[in-house]
């Protein structure tokens, strides 16, 4: 099967959301343009790495003296549902973020999972063209998009268990067997 290569520059809208309920939820990366309407599958900890990987790059791109807002501008922030219908195009295997200096874009690309070390990554490469690659999602935002875009995930992320106060770890509505308790239950 070809690659399926979805190029949204700019989105209408760049989402993270989940489906379900804490414990069991699915969580998307979802791209829209017009009628245009992508959405991948991921994982909670995708969502937490990519959101704390934004906003460091973020912060560099304040330190290096780009103009940011500090928090999200009011009215500017997404707060609604994942758009339908949500049909994953793929599993995200790869996560990989990069600046477009000319433009003033943060570069957002999810690829799919494979079984190719070499599909491996670690930025984004905007001429990569191999027909035979992973399918791949690259969506180009402001810096304030991509703040707005960090405050959602870590609410999305938030929304689900809260942690255990011993070992981190998700507690379901009765507890768990926390490792740090020598196996004992924490609720």
């Amino acid at each position: 099967m070809p690659r399926r290569v979805f190029v949204f520059d700019p989105p209408e809208r760049f989402v993270v959301g989940a489906v379900g309920q804490p414990g069991h939820r699915t969580f998307y990366l979802q791209a829209r343009q017009g009628t245009d309407l992508v959405s991948v599958g991921l994982e909670k900890v995708q969502v937490a790495a990519l959101a704390d990987r934004l906003d460091a790059l973020l912060g560099e791109l304040r330190r290096r003296g780009l103009s940011l807002p500090a928090e999200v501008p009011a009215g500017s922030d997404d707060s609604g549902p994942l758009d339908e219908p949500l049909s994953e195009e793929f599993r995200v295997g790869v996560l990989a973020l990069g600046w477009d200096p000319r433009t003033e874009d943060v570069i957002v690309e999810a690829r799919a999972m494979t079984d190719d070390v070499a599909d491996l990554v670690d930025e984004p490469d905007e001429d990569d063209d191999d027909p035979d690659g992973p399918d791949l999602l690259r969506v180009r935002i402001t810096p304030t998009a991509a703040l707005g875009f960090v405050a959602r995930a870590r609410s999305v992320v938030a929304a689900g268990r809260p942690p255990c106060p011993w070992c981190g770890q998700p507690l379901d509505p009765h507890g768990h067997f926390c490792p740090r308790r020598n196996g004992g239950r924490a609720n």
